[in-house]
C-alpha cells in the first residue's frame, strides 16, 4: 500500500502523520531541515482545549508540563483595569508552551511509529499526479535547505499533503494563489524569567503609562517564572536593536511591579511579523495543503498553530476513510469546505476589528461587533471566544445531516465540538469522550443516566442497547458505541453521531435504525453530492 506524502516536518506535518497512523494510514515524511530544533522561549504557541487534547492524544501528555494552563486574561488600559477573565469549565483555559516543546513532542512519538517514516534533508523539486496516486521528486537539501550538488529520489503515495509553511513549495508547484495582506502587524518579542504579580494570567495592556513600551504590550506566563512579552510596533521597517529591546523590557517590567525593574534573566528575543493570507484552493486532486501553507493569521491572538492542528483533524479521518475505500473520493472536498469557511471567516473579523482597534475608523458604526466595546474585540482571541476565537462549528457542512422529523434533540450543539464527558466504552472501560477520538470512523454515544452504578453485563443487555448496538454494528462505515451517564442539552435515551474530529452530527431522542443509518452516509459524503444539487435548486 502507498503511503501518503507528507512535506514539511513542522507541528502541522507531525501531527497529520500521527493522526493518519491512528487511522491505520502508513505515511512517509519529508523534512527539508537536517538539525534539531533549536530552543526559542520567545516563539510559543497557544493550543486551545480541542487542539491540546488533539496533541496529547498523538504526542501523550507527558508535553504539557513544559506549558502553562493560563488562569485568566486581565486587560489594562493605562493604569486601569479594563477587565479581568477567569478561566473555568464555561471557559477552558488554554496551554500556552514553547513550541519547540510541541514539535519535539511530536517527533518522538513519531519514532515510535512504525507506520510512519521521517526522511531529513530532502527537498521537493516537482510532482506528478494520475489516477492511481502522485510522485514526488526530491533532492538532498544542501546547507539552509538549499539544493545539494547532486543526488535525487522518486517518491511514490496515494495522496501528497503540502504542510511545508508559508512558502510552500507544493502550493506554488500547483499553480495555486496566496492573496491576502502582508505585514498586518509587527512585533518586538522576549522571553524573561522575572517574577510578576500576575499569578498565571495573561496580561493585555494598552496604552502603557511609561515611556518606550508603545502602544501595546501582551504577556503570557510559562512555566519556571518565565514570560513571552510581545509589544506592539509602529508601522514601517523600523530597526529594532539590541538596545532598544533591552530598554522596553526594562520599562515594561518597572511599569508592571513597583516601578522598578526586578531582577530578570533575558532568555530568548526575536521581531516576527504578522501576515493575513488564504490560499484560493486547498485541494488539487490528491495533492491538498494545510497549516501555514493554506493560511497565514496571528493578529488580535487568533493563533496560527492552534488552526493548522485543526486542519490536520479535519483532513485525517477523512483521507483515511478515502483511503480504506469506506469513503468516495469527493469527500475530501469537504475538508476545504468547512475549514477554509472557518479560517476566512476569523480573518474576516480580524481584518474588520482592527482599525477600530488601532485607530479611528469611519465604518465602525457600520462593524459587527462594534458596540460590544474595544475590550471585547481586543480580548476575544486571546480567550477563544467570538469570531475571532470561539471553537468552529460545522453545523452547514454538507456533512452534517439534516434533521428530517422533530424527533431530533435540539440542545445538544449538533456542528459543535463534543463536550469532553465521561463514557462507558463496550469494554467496560470508562475513559473520557474526547479519548475515543481517531481512532474508528464514528462514535455513537447513548446518553443512560444510572448506567454507572450497574454492571455492564446488565445494562448491555436491557432497554434500546441490543437495538442500538445491532443498529451500529450495521452502519456502513467502522463505528464505536460509548455510553454517557449526562451530556449538556440532552435528555435521557438521546443517542449522539460524533465525528472522528469531535463535532456533534446529529442528536436522536431515540433509536432510530434508519435515520442512524441515514446520518452516517451523510456525515461520510456519501450524499454530498446530492444535498449539494439540492442547495443549488433551492435557490
Amino acid at each position: 500500500m502507498d503511503p501518503v506524502i507528507i512535506v514539511g516536518a513542522g507541528p502541522a506535518g507531525l501531527a497529520l502523520s500521527l493522526a493518519l497512523a491512528r487511522h491505520e494510514v502508513p505515511t512517509l515524511l519529508l523534512d527539508q531541515s537536517t538539525g534539531e530544533d533549536e530552543e526559542r522561549f520567545a516563539r510559543t504557541v497557544v493550543l486551545r482545549e480541542d487542539t491540546a487534547a488533539l496533541a496529547a492524544r498523538l504526542a501523550g501528555t507527558g508535553f504539557t508540563q513544559s506549558g502553562a494552563r493560563l488562569t485568566g486574561v486581565r486587560s489594562l488600559r493605562r493604569r486601569q483595569e479594563v477587565a479581568a477573565h477567569t478561566f473555568d469549565e464555561a471557559l477552558p483555559a488554554p496551554l500556552h508552551l514553547p513550541q519547540h516543546t510541541l514539535t519535539r513532542a511530536l517527533r518522538d512519538a513519531l519514532a515510535r511509529q512504525p507506520l510512519a517514516r521521517l526522511i531529513r534533508g530532502t527537498r521537493l523539486d516537482r510532482l506528478e499526479q494520475d489516477s492511481g496516486g502522485v510522485t514526488a521528486h526530491t533532492s538532498p537539501a544542501g546547507t539552509g535547505g538549499a539544493p545539494a550538488a547532486s543526488g535525487g529520489s522518486t517518491w511514490r503515495g496515494s495522496h501528497l499533503i503540502g504542510c511545508d509553511g508559508p512558502r510552500s513549495t507544493v502550493r506554488k508547484l500547483l499553480d495555486i494563489r496566496f492573496p491576502g495582506r502582508t505585514a498586518v502587524e509587527r512585533h518586538a518579542v522576549a522571553a524573561v524569567r522575572c517574577t510578576l504579580p500576575f499569578a498565571g494570567e495573561a496580561i493585555l495592556h494598552r496604552t502603557p503609562p511609561w515611556r518606550g513600551s508603545g502602544t501595546e504590550v501582551t504577556a503570557r506566563p510559562l512555566p519556571g517564572e518565565r514570560w513571552r512579552i510581545d509589544w506592539l510596533l509602529p508601522p514601517g521597517d523600523e530597526l529594532v536593536t539590541p538596545e532598544a529591546l533591552v530598554a522596553r523590557v526594562r520599562a515594561t517590567l518597572a511599569g508592571w511591579t513597583d516601578g522598578t525593574t526586578p531582577p530578570y534573566d533575558l532568555l530568548d528575543t526575536g521581531v516576527y511579523t504578522v501576515h493575513h493570507r488564504l490560499a484560493r484552493r486547498w485541494r488539487a486532486g490528491r495533492v491538498l495543503l494545510a497549516g501555514d501553507a493554506a493560511h497565514l493569521l496571528g493578529a488580535l491572538g487568533t493563533p496560527a498553530v492552534d488552526e493548522g492542528l485543526r486542519d490536520i483533524d479535519n483532513l485525517a479521518w477523512k483521507l483515511a476513510l478515502v483511503r480504506h475505500g469506506h469513503a468516495a473520493k469527493e469527500l475530501l472536498d469537504s475538508y476545504q469546505e468547512e475549514r477554509r469557511a472557518v479560517v476566512a471567516s476569523r480573518l474576516r473579523a480580524a481584518d474588520q476589528s482592527l482599525p477600530i482597534l488601532r485607530g479611528g475608523s469611519p465604518l465602525r458604526p457600520l462593524l459587527p461587533g462594534s458596540t460590544r466595546g474595544h475590550e471585547a474585540l481586543h480580548s476575544d482571541g486571546h480567550l477563544g471566544r467570538g469570531p475571532l476565537g470561539a471553537p468552529p462549528a460545522h453545523l452547514h457542512s454538507p456533512l452534517t445531516p439534516t434533521p428530517p422529523h422533530p424527533r431530533t434533540s435540539a440542545d445538544a450543539g449538533v456542528g459543535d465540538l463534543v463536550t469532553d464527558v465521561p463514557v462507558t466504552a463496550e469494554d467496560g472501560s470508562t475513559v473520557r469522550l474526547r479519548d475515543r477520538l481517531g481512532r474508528t470512523a464514528l462514535l455513537v454515544v447513548l446518553v443512560a443516566p444510572g448506567t454507572g452504578v450497574w454492571d455492564r453485563r446488565h445494562w448491555m443487555t436491557a432497554g434500546v442497547m441490543p437495538r442500538l448496538a445491532e443498529a451500529v454494528a450495521g452502519l456502513p462505515q467502522p463505528a464505536e458505541l460509548l455510553v454517557a451517564e449526562t451530556y449538556p442539552g440532552a435528555a435521557a435515551h438521546t443517542v449522539l453521531l460524533v465525528r472522528p474530529d469531535g463535532h456533534l452530527a446529529l442528536a436522536l431522542s431515540g433509536v432510530d435504525e434508519s435515520q442512524l443509518r441515514a446520518a452516517a452516509r451523510t456525515v461520510c459524503g456519501a450524499d454530498a453530492g446530492t444535498r449539494e444539487e439540492a442547495v443549488r435548486a433551492a435557490r
